[in-house]
């Protein structure tokens, strides 16, 4: 049976399409349409409720070494108040979940993991802990809200003090204030806009939702559902787990190089990295060329040969036009080449293009 959000009441009120999505049920949309909702976050503002995130922490003098093994990515210069992008691998090299670290201390940080994934994540964890570390699970305790686009610090500096808004891409104030209510504010987002995701006790959730609401409204702010998540997301071209990634999809081949520090010391799913060798096929975005939208999981060929198959696709209505990504052979992944999508027994025309197809201006 899913989980309701503590939001669950104000999606209802506010006429959202409920739909259970990750073992919750959350909006879809509401009465405003993907669309409408979608251009309100590319051009003003739009507000998420993602409290279905799961949110654990690790505490102690060993949660700096807990992570360094279990993640990719280089945690040992992120300073207090930083956040770092990171896959989290198996023994096989394939991506276990893809994560968010905040660092509060040397001995003190909370990891975002994706929803579908929390449970999964959880043992993953536990199973590898060692040394001096305290692990909790408290994704039921939290409720998460995302501020996201380009009015989204005129809406949030009329409710707080400058000194609670982190002015930093990926960077959080952990004790902040919106109103009266006490959170942590968050530079980072899921939309390729500028923006905010708060973090709050679920006693506070509904609170913070009105209070948002009500004095973004003037700016544009409206909330918005899961499909614009999609969308916006897919526009930005940021990969989804079980879609891009998946414990058979390596995070080179993903595309996320950048959060894989293979000089550091030993993590889960080095050695299989290393063993691998060159990459043989790649995440790449493509242009439908022709009428017609591609979808996940869509034959990809070249010719006659079969190259590879999407992972994500849809009309995007900022650009105006239908893009998908998709996992292709290396041969077949440059710029500019021409290829063709089976979507129900016909070919579709695309052209590989270089990802983001949208990013905003700074």
């Amino acid at each position: 049976m899913e989980q309701k959000t503590p939001l669950y009441d104000c999606h209802v009120t506010w006429g959202g399409k409920i739909v259970p999505f990750a073992g919750y049920l959350l909006p879809v949309q509401y009465k405003t349409g993907v669309i409408a909702e979608h251009m309100a976050v590319r051009t003003k503002a739009g507000l998420f409720d993602v409290s279905h995130m799961g949110e654990v922490t690790y505490k102690g003098k060993d949660a700096l070494a807990n992570l360094q093994k279990l993640l990719t990515n280089d945690f040992t210069n992120l300073p207090d108040g930083g956040v770092r992008y990171s896959p989290m691998c198996n023994d096989q090299g394939g991506v276990v979940d893809d994560l968010i670290v905040y660092k509060i201390s040397d001995e003190n940080y909370m990891v975002v993991v994706n929803a579908a994934n929390r449970h999964k994540d959880v043992a993953w964890m536990k199973e590898h802990l060692f040394g001096e570390v305290a692990f909790e699970d408290i994704s039921d305790s939290m409720a998460q809200l995302a501020l996201q686009g380009p009015n989204s610090y005129e809406i949030l500096k009329k409710l707080t003090e400058e000194k609670y808004i982190p002015k930093k891409y990926y960077s959080f104030v952990n004790e902040a204030y919106v109103g009266d209510i006490p959170c942590i504010i968050s530079k980072t987002g899921y939309t390729g806009e500028d923006g905010y995701e708060i973090y709050m006790k679920n006693r506070y959730a509904q609170q913070m939702w009105n209070l948002l609401l009500k004095t973004g409204s003037e700016s544009g702010l409206i909330p918005c559902g899961l499909g614009a998540r999609d969308t916006l997301r897919l526009e930005a071209a940021m990969p989804l787990y079980g879609h891009e990634m998946d414990d058979t999809v390596t995070p080179p081949e993903a595309g996320l190089s950048f959060a894989v520090k293979m000089e550091k010391d030993d993590f889960i799913g080095k050695a299989a990295l290393e063993a691998r060798g060159p990459l043989t096929r790649k995440r790449v975005g493509l242009k439908v060329t022709s009428r017609g939208i591609v979808r996940e999981q869509e034959e990809v060929y070249m010719g006659d040969r079969l190259v590879g198959h999407t992972t994500s696709g849809t009309h995007c209505p900022y650009l105006g036009c239908a893009v998908a990504m998709a996992l292709v052979d290396i041969d077949a992944a440059n710029a500019g080449s021409q290829v063709e999508v089976l979507v129900r027994g016909r070919k579709l025309t695309a052209e590989i293009v270089n990802l983001p197809f949208y990013k905003r201006n700074k």
